[in-house]
């Protein structure tokens, strides 16, 4: 699919196979992984490798989610904007468009912002203006701290970010009403003069009457509902903030908070609501499944975070139903999967994670086929999971009967498919490759090639303490193949819609060489 990687991300031929792995947790011994064992800085061995490799391993890294620590990514970025600028540059601007987490957006624009070629600098600044103020504030300290600069073109790409803000007095208010130190800190930190008005908001507390800051100081003085509901409105004070400040919510205020908030802020902040009571409201549940319709449609709405919410605030089905919604048309904006298409999820000994990122992934990639889509689990056998549905719940009540135990033999569902006559281009398999039992993958994919007319496009999705046997049999036969380590984020898991939407590594290659890098709005401000 997009050539082979051989054994680039976090590689370790050392470890204990899934059978050794048992052994040493009846013993008591074995020690779960800790977060930061989990995130060690991303390294790339250039020795016997080529910008190819670079390319692909860069690929790989889109399917974890550093949480923030941007420095395990940034010797690896270093390298690429160094020895590979051209990609590089269109990656970036690439992942803006397609990608899901944004650490990776902020990590892509700082790297471009402090690069030594012109083109990057300039397209570090246009995609700095599109980000929200506590954004930047990240990517500007990633610079200073880790990167040890933050040039001119940088920091009066941030003065041009603030002053445009200034202007607009209600972009400006609900900046400091949500981040009132993030924006203090942006213009202190690069000594930027503030406007009088700035300067008497962020650093005097003075707010002019009229304005968002002031409403903050009535609303805490006002005791009358129906007014309180009446400054909410008017001066879109959001959710967070006004909890805080009120002690009753009354139905006519919580009615003006939802009003205010983003499809995302509505989505993150479900579990407080329902807290509330606000789903026992017929009035304002109907306006909360109004706005959830729109989320769909929002770009700024994270495709796993509306199922995540769903799951941890306990909804009742018809609000489970409307989130799922939103998530799915979320995925459909990822890109499509236009040939037909087989999920191999294994279903050996300790692999219940690979069922857990089995569900997930088939209810992405049924959200998005617009051909045949074929899910089998395997241990030894393989078994078919077909669900009455394309959202979440049809898939876990899919897979509710499948669980983990017996040997591994990931050629048996190719082996059934083959058999059926079930043909397709893509096979993403979802294992740690330790294969212990007939038929072999390798063996079964030459058969199944040669019987139905068809070279699937193979990639192979790590998980647990997965081992690199399955990659070393196809090398051996000269196959392609791509490979992801998927490392317990499920966030990150809409990143692999893009890469796998394409049929080739050529055709991935291109939609991200012909992305344009971006350019700026040119102002002419002083600060």
């Amino acid at each position: 699919m997009f050539g082979h990687i051989k054994k680039f991300f976090n590689p370790d031929e050392n470890q204990p196979s899934r059978s050794s792995s048992k052994k040493s947790k009846k013993s008591g011994k074995k020690k779960p992984l800790t977060k930061d064992k989990l995130w060690e800085p991303v390294k790339f061995s250039r020795e016997g490798k080529n910008e190819e490799d670079l390319r692909l391993f860069m690929l790989n890294t889109f399917l974890m989610t550093p949480h923030g620590q941007l420095d395990i990514l940034k010797s690896l970025h270093q390298e690429m904007e160094k020895n590979d600028p051209t990609f590089y540059g269109h990656l970036a601007s690439w992942y803006q468009q397609k990608g899901e987490v944004r650490d990776h957006k902020e990590i892509f624009t700082a790297h471009l912002l402090t690069s030594s070629h012109d083109m990057h600098r300039e397209a570090g600044c246009a995609l700095l203006e599109k980000f929200p103020p506590y954004q930047v504030s990240r990517i500007m300290d990633y610079c200073k701290i880790s990167l040890k600069k933050f040039p001119k073109i940088a920091r009066s790409a941030v003065v041009q970010y603030l002053k445009k803000r200034e202007k607009d007095t209600e972009w400006f208010d609900s900046s400091v009403i949500r981040g009132r130190k993030v924006m203090k800190h942006l213009y202190a930190s690069l000594r930027i003069k503030p406007s009088e008005r700035a300067q008497k908001i962020l650093f005097e507390n003075s707010p002019p009457e009229g304005s968002s800051l002031y409403s903050l100081k009535l609303l805490a003085k006002e005791e009358d509902p129906a007014k309180q509901a009446k400054i909410v409105f008017d001066y879109k004070i959001p959710y967070p903030v006004a909890v805080g400040a009120i002690k009753k919510i009354t139905p006519s205020l919580m009615i003006s908070l939802i009003n205010n908030m983003s499809c995302q802020e509505l989505i993150n902040n479900m579990s407080s609501l329902k807290k509330r009571g606000a789903f026992e409201n017929p009035d304002i549940k109907a306006i909360i499944e109004e706005k959830l319709g729109d989320a769909g449609k929002d770009k700024r709405v994270s495709t796993m975070k509306a199922r995540v919410a769903a799951k941890a605030a306990g909804l009742s089905q018809d609000l489970t139903d409307n989130l799922e919604q939103v998530a799915l048309e979320k995925a459909k904006e990822k890109g499509t999967i236009k040939k037909p298409a087989a999920i191999l999820v294994d279903k050996s000994g300790s692999m219940d994670v690979a069922i857990e990122v089995g569900k997930a992934v088939a209810t992405m990639c049924s959200a998005i086929a617009e051909s045949d889509l074929f899910v089998y689990a395997f241990d030894n056998m393989a078994f078919p999971v077909t669900a009455k549905g394309k959202d979440m719940a049809a898939w876990e009540k899919a897979f509710s009967v499948i669980k983990a135990g017996g040997s591994t033999s990931i050629g048996v569902a190719l082996e059934i498919m083959r058999r059926k006559k079930e043909r397709v281009e893509h096979i993403i398999i979802i294992t740690d490759e330790d294969e212990n039992a007939s038929p072999l993958f390798v063996e079964t994919y030459k058969k199944y090639c040669e019987d139905l007319f068809t070279y699937p496009a193979i990639l192979i999705i790590k998980v647990g303490h997965a081992i690199n046997k399955t990659e070393k049999e196809l090398d051996g036969k000269g196959i392609e193949y791509a490979t992801y380590n998927f490392k317990g984020d499920y966030y990150s898991l809409p990143n692999l819609i893009p890469l796998i939407n394409q049929p080739t590594k050529l055709d991935l290659l291109i939609e991200i060489m012909s992305t344009p890098l971006p350019t700026r709005e040119v102002l002419q401000v002083r600060g």
